[in-house]
């Protein structure tokens, strides 16, 4: 058993996103990468799919979610799942931070047009 700090955890920030990684294989898990993420309001979605099944779950705020042509609103304590295939866009639909906590197995890319990438916050 391993317990990660979050004290010691890398942050990425991108375009009004903060990305925080939690437990990813950098900091030593085999299966599973977990991040927290916090969108500030007005911050525009970037549509993207994933190569495996991507699960959100909303610790505050209010998310605007497309899954392909389908739309949804989620708040605290709803989980999202995303497909792996389905294009996703998520949006902060508040006017506080969006924060979510990520879930995504380890070897999982995100599909940016046609460019597959591991990002850095799941590494």
């Amino acid at each position: 058993m391993t317990v990660l700090p979050l004290s010691e955890a890398p942050r990425h920030d991108l375009d009004g996103t903060r990305f925080t990684s939690l437990a990813t294989p950098r900091r030593g898990t085999a299966e599973t990468s977990v991040w927290q993420v916090e969108i500030a309001p007005g911050t525009p979605a970037t549509p993207h799919s994933l190569t495996r099944e991507e699960v959100f779950v909303v610790l505050g705020g209010r998310a605007e979610v497309r899954l392909d042509t389908e739309r949804f609103d989620a708040g605290p304590g709803d989980a999202i799942v995303v497909p792996p295939g389905v294009e996703l866009e998520l949006r902060n639909g508040d006017d506080e931070p969006l924060r979510l906590l990520c879930c995504l197995p380890v070897g999982g890319q995100a599909v940016v047009g046609t460019d597959a990438f591991t990002p850095p916050w799941a590494q």
